[in-house]
């Protein structure tokens, strides 16, 4: 086998593979022991693909460089725009702002006809109850989580109790009328979730916890999935 061959089947096998990819798994995928699977992932960073993680906590593919854009079917489109829609609807001020600059931006790139029908959508998103505004910098906190820095806040409780915490912030996400940060809590050392309409006083350290935030992350949704979120606390 080429090494051009093998290259590209490391790549199909980044974007097909549930991330985090561990090298075991890459390295039998490609045929390759793992000492050359390492090199090869240097190799592909050069040459412009971002691939997340590193020996011993799995590789997740970020961005790749060599896929030309595609264009879009009639009903992507419309899942596409139903799609940022929603996010105006629902998202944080800020997400709601960046959905409907996606939204011109999409439009002003696509071919009239589909542009047109971009216009012209009868797909809408409207919530009668929107989600508690946030009362934290959600833009700030998003970044944290990209980041993967640390941040501390105040919380306050459905019992008007505040705690300081301390965490590592995982993802947020949309629960019910909630937006909710996904986290490994320093306080507890466990998960916690929290409601960002409860947290004040938000602070992003500089204290990292890279490249921990992907195999967290995905040890706390199959924990929500099994447990059907019980264990989500802090509400």
């Amino acid at each position: 086998m080429s090494r051009t061959h093998r290259l590209f089947q490391l790549m199909q096998a980044l974007r097909s593979l549930s991330a985090p990819v561990t090298a075991n798994k890459l390295a039998e995928a490609t045929g390759v022991s793992p000492r050359t699977l390492y090199r090869d992932i240097d190799t592909l960073r050069e040459l412009g693909a971002v691939i997340d993680g590193e020996a011993g906590f799995g590789y997740t593919l970020i961005e790749d460089a060599h896929l030309p854009p595609l264009g879009f079917k009639n009903d992507e489109l419309e899942a596409l725009v139903l799609g940022l829609r929603e996010v105006a609807a629902v998202g944080d001020p800020a997400l709601a702002g960046a959905a409907r600059t996606a939204l011109s931006k999409l439009r002003a790139r696509l071919p009239e006809s589909q542009a047109h029908r971009l216009r012209h959508s009868v797909l809408v998103a409207h919530r009668f109850h929107p989600p508690a505004l946030p009362t934290i910098d959600s833009g700030a906190l998003r970044e944290a989580c990209w980041d993967e820095r640390i941040v501390g806040f105040a919380y306050t409780d459905k019992q008007g109790a505040t705690t300081q915490r301390e965490v590592k912030p995982l993802s947020i996400m949309l629960f019910d009328q909630s937006h909710c940060l996904l986290s490994w809590c320093l306080k507890r050392d466990d998960y916690r979730a929290f409601r960002l309409d409860r947290m004040s006083g938000l602070k992003v350290t500089e204290q990292s916890f890279r490249p921990e935030r992907v195999p967290l992350l995905k040890v706390y949704l199959e924990n929500l999935n099994a447990a059907a979120g019980d264990r989500l606390v802090g509400f």
